[in-house]
This record gives structure tokens, sequence and C-alpha cells, in this order.
């Protein structure tokens, strides 16, 4: 110290300053450190994997940067994303919402519903109702359906168009009036059928298929009855008996059909000659005052009243028509005819309802006269039942020998078929 010699004692030491060596390897390890932790956050760099570059951007957290984020697991593949850091949403989990359950609602406090929409008693009594109509009418169609297949009137059709010659609209007009009225069993009136026209037409001959068919389809020979008025009550007999016998057949067939549930019939033949009583008991059927079997009942009546009128009717039209044409089309042919039958009807109706009342609720069928071909046809039917071969050259031979009205070329013939069975018998 003496003498400005430096002394043995060492300096106090003062803070110690680490030299360059130290300083540069503990930055590049926290820049190192910052790196990694910054992959880490972008989850590009699985953490502890080799390879870190050493260049470190200014915005790298410090040293024991921490994310808040579970550490990811190494063996997990990585996705690489352009995303940055600051478009990474943050995940945070998200609560399960429960489900709702049902409220249950305290015993003492009141239930509240919405209000149901009503239904009227009213209503459902209506719906009931048609129902048991509609259940009804069908029953009904399918009753209809069954009685009438049980007269098999398409049978009845056939035969009459088989056996009847020259009176297709006659035919029409009857099994149109069967069908409309045997379509039920149960009726307000019956049903009366007055069949007129000249002598020879057919209207016995209909009258008799009537009667056979029905005796068939019936099964009970019974429910069929046929009365002749030249045969059941003569000249010579009372007319008070004769109506207080067809009294008591009517009575009984109708009687016996009720039981049955099956509709008579009543077949009366030659009703010109009957007298004004039996027509006044006849009319009495019909009156809806009397019991309700007499309402289900058909009654046919044949008489030749009006046969003079039918035979102008037929000749003027016939004159006024001129002779037929075989080119001629049907459909105006037949509705001429259809026009022709109708004001037929009306003049007869008008004439017979002067004669009786009667025939006031007569559906009338008016026969029309024969032509000479359908009189051939009758001699050929007569022929083949006889057991004659039926030739048309001696069929029409035979037809020559009959009387005919001859108008525009038309022969009628006079008495129709009546004289078709002698002839054959001379054979």
């Amino acid at each position: 110290m003496d003498g400005g010699q430096p002394g043995l004692e060492p300096a106090a030491p003062g803070p110690s300053i680490p030299g360059p060596s130290v300083i540069a390897p503990l930055r590049a390890v926290v820049r190192l450190r910052r790196r990694v932790c910054l992959l880490r956050k972008r989850r590009l760099l699985p953490p502890g994997a080799p390879g870190a570059g050493p260049a470190l951007g200014p915005g790298a957290p410090r040293p024991g940067c921490s994310s808040g984020a579970p550490p990811a697991d190494p063996d997990r593949p990585q996705f690489f994303t352009f995303d940055g850091p600051a478009e990474l949403p943050s995940r945070t989990p998200r609560k399960r919402r429960r489900r709702s359950r049902v409220v249950l609602y305290p015993e003492t406090s009141r239930k509240c519903r919405p209000h149901a929409e009503r239904r009227s008693r009213a209503q459902r009594c209506l719906l009931l109702l048609v129902a048991i109509v509609g259940f009804q009418v069908l029953n009904a169609i399918e009753n209809l359906d069954d009685n009438a297949q049980r007269y098999d009137l398409d049978g009845l059709e056939k035969a009459l168009q088989r056996a009847v010659f020259g009176q297709p609209e006659a035919v029409a007009r009857i099994v149109a009036l069967l069908r409309d009225y045997l379509a039920t069993h149960v009726h307000s009136r019956p049903l009366l059928l007055a069949l007129h026209g000249p002598s020879g037409v057919g209207k016995s001959h209909v009258g008799r298929l009537l009667a056979r068919h029905f005796r068939s389809v019936l099964e009970d020979g019974a429910l069929v009855l046929q009365y002749h008025a030249r045969h059941h009550c003569p000249e010579a007999r009372a007319a008070q008996a004769c109506r207080e016998e067809l009294a008591a057949l009517v009575a009984d067939v109708v009687a016996r059909a009720e039981v049955e549930e099956k509709t008579p019939l009543v077949v009366l033949d030659e009703a010109e000659l009957m007298p004004p009583a039996l027509l006044d008991e006849l009319h009495g059927f019909l009156q809806p005052q009397r019991a309700h079997p007499f309402h289900n009942a058909i009654y046919v009546l044949l008489s030749g009243v009006g046969s003079a009128e039918i035979t102008r009717f037929v000749l003027q039209n016939a004159a006024s028509a001129g002779p037929q044409r075989p080119d001629a089309h049907l459909e105006p042919a037949l509705a001429a005819a259809v026009q022709t039958d109708e004001e037929l009807r009306a003049r007869l109706r008008v004439l017979l309802v002067r004669e009786h009342p009667l025939w006031q609720a007569a559906a009338i069928v008016p026969f029309l006269l024969l032509d000479k071909q359908d009189v051939v046809s009758c001699f050929r039917d007569e022929m083949a039942g006889e057991g004659f071969f039926p030739e048309q050259a001696r069929a029409e031979l035979l037809a020559a020998q009959l009387s005919y009205y001859r108008v525009a070329d038309r022969e009628f013939s006079v008495t129709g078929c009546k004289q078709v069975v002698a002839r054959v018998n001379l054979l």
C-alpha cells in the first residue's frame, strides 16, 4: 500500500457479467423454445420432433408458454392447414341439452290442455243413417236382380221372337212391360196387358206362350189361370153366375201366389164376348181399394175390339209410305215404326175407353196385319211341326191360296195365319 505498490489482497468481487460465450447459447435456446411452443400451438409439429429451425418470428411466445390445450398425441396423424393462428377458433366444450321430460303436474293443480274439436252427436247419427240407407239400397238392388231372374224373361223373349211372326214391336213392348213389373215383388197395382188386333195375327198364340212359360218358371200350374169367355161363360149362362165364378177363381190364384211370394198370371181370351158384368168385376180387381194380394198379379186381356181401326190404320200407312225398298236405312225405319205404334195406341185407347173404363188403366199392345212373307213363315213352321219338309216353294204355293189386302205393291193377309193349320192338315 505504501509507496504505491500494489497490495497483495484481492479486490472485492463486483456483479459478474457473463461473457459472450454464455449469453449466445441461452438466447438460442430461448428462441428455439419459443419456436417449438408456436409450432405446438399451431399443431404443425408434434412435441419433441427434431429439426426445428432456429428462425423465430418476432411475435413468438416467451419461454414457458402454455396455451392451456392438452398435449397432442404423437401417434395421432396431423393435417396441414393454411389457417393462421388468429383464424383458429377457440374450441370450448358445448353442453349437451337434456331431453325435455314429461311435465308431471301436482295432483292439486289443474291441468290445462288444448280444447279438442268436439263432434256433435247428430253428425254420428247422420252417418249411421246414411250407412243404413246405403245397405238397404244395395240389398234392394240385389233383390231386384234375383226377382227378375226367377221369371227368365230373356228366355221368354227368345221364345216369342221365334214363334210369333210379323209382330216385333208387340213382342218388344210385352217383354219391356213384364221386365218393369217383375223387377220387384211388391206393387201398388196389378199389370193389365190388353192385346188387340184382327183375327189370326197371333194374340191367342202369345197368350198360350205366356201361360206355358209362367207354368214352367213358377213350377206351379195353379198360379196360372186361362179363362175363355166362350167356354167358361156361354150365352146361355147368367152373367152374375159367371162373375161370381171369375171372382172365386182369381181370388184363389192370388191367395196361393201370396203364400208362395210369386206373381200369378191370368189370361182372359175373347174379351169382346164378355158381358159387362165380367168387365166390371175385372175392373174391380185393378182398384187400389182391394186387398194387397190383388195388387201383385198380371192380367192379359186378348180382344178383337178395335180390329177395324187397326186394319184401316195399317192400310193407310202402307199407301202413304209406298212400296218398300230393300236399300232403305234401318234406323229411320225403326223410328218411323215406333212413332206409328204410339199413334195407333193413342187412337185405340180413345176407342176402347168408350166401350168400358177398364181400358183406361190398361197397357195397350196393338197387333198389326201380317204381310204375305209372314204368312209363308207360318206355313213353314206348321209344316215342320207336323213332320213335313218346310219347302219354301210349297209354302208360298199354300200362302197364295189365301185372301190379301193389296196396297202399294204390298199384300196383307185378311185372316192372318188362322187358316194355316187347316191348310197344312189337308196335305
